[in-house]
């Protein structure tokens, strides 16, 4: 804004000194009358509102996007204040959205975006609420992206917000269909379906599959293995149990060595 109106101001200082009269000198020189500045206004405040106004005037900015907020709207600090309505145009559009930062037309987007999907626009933590500031901040990179194309780091800022919504979309429509389907409808996505995953088959890949294939065999045999032992040994306790008055192994070894001696 600032700029601009410089910009006009120099402009305007340029045309009057390059229209001012002429006059000859006598000896044989030139000179331009002072008097120009008589044409120009005494302070310099009527500078910057003459280029305020001009700039002003110009053509309006026109929305990127059909849900875009207009940008003679004006931000919402100042739609309240009584009166706005008859202030100049000029102040208006210093008030409105279009001389706003990035982060306040982010701020009123999602807003918007939130009142139209979720149910309870101060609920931030919902799915479908992650999804209304995730759908406003890719906005925000596509329109980067068209100016400047080389820009890798957005792109990539891009890229992994669109697979985190994909996320989002997934789970928001495994729990809650006709959410899912007014989310999507409100915000203009069209979910697609992940193709199923496949793998290119090769030989270190399939050597690999036999090895783990038959590691799998061979601790599933132990395993059998084991459980027979494990329960040859509990039945074998159950009879030891069951027949007390049967002689113990370690009687049979004291008798065995009686009879010898």
């Amino acid at each position: 804004m600032l700029r601009a109106a410089w910009r006009a101001l120099s402009s305007i200082r340029t045309q009057a000194v390059t229209q001012a009269p002429v006059l000859g000198l006598p000896g044989g020189g030139c000179a331009k009358l002072l008097s120009v500045q008589r044409d120009l206004p005494s302070r310099p405040g009527g500078l910057i509102l003459r280029a305020a106004r001009g700039y002003a005037t110009q053509k309006p900015v026109q929305r990127s996007r059909e849900d875009d907020p207009l940008p003679s709207m004006l931000l919402k600090d100042y739609q309240d204040i009584p009166g706005i309505e008859k202030v100049d145009d000029v102040v208006k559009k210093i008030l409105s959205l279009e001389m706003a930062n990035q982060k306040e037309k982010l701020k009123i987007k999602k807003e918007q975006l939130m009142n139209k999907v979720v149910e309870n626009p101060k609920d931030t933590g919902s799915l479908e609420a992650r999804i209304v500031a995730l759908t406003v901040k890719i906005h925000s990179y596509e329109e980067h992206m068209q100016k400047h194309r080389k820009d890798k780091a957005h792109k990539r800022y891009l890229l992994m917000s669109i697979d985190q919504r994909k996320k989002m979309l997934k789970n928001l429509r495994k729990t809650n269909y006709a959410v899912f389907e007014k989310t999507c409808r409100e915000l203009g996505i069209e979910y697609t379906f992940p193709p199923l995953y496949s793998r290119k088959p090769h030989r270190r890949w399939v050597t690999k599959k036999a090895l783990c294939i038959r590691v799998f065999q061979e601790t599933q045999k132990l395993k059998k293995q084991k459980r027979a032992l494990k329960a040859a040994a509990a039945a074998a306790r159950k009879q030891g149990q069951k027949n007390p008055e049967s002689p113990s192994k370690t009687d049979q070894r004291q008798s065995e060595k009686a009879n010898k001696c």
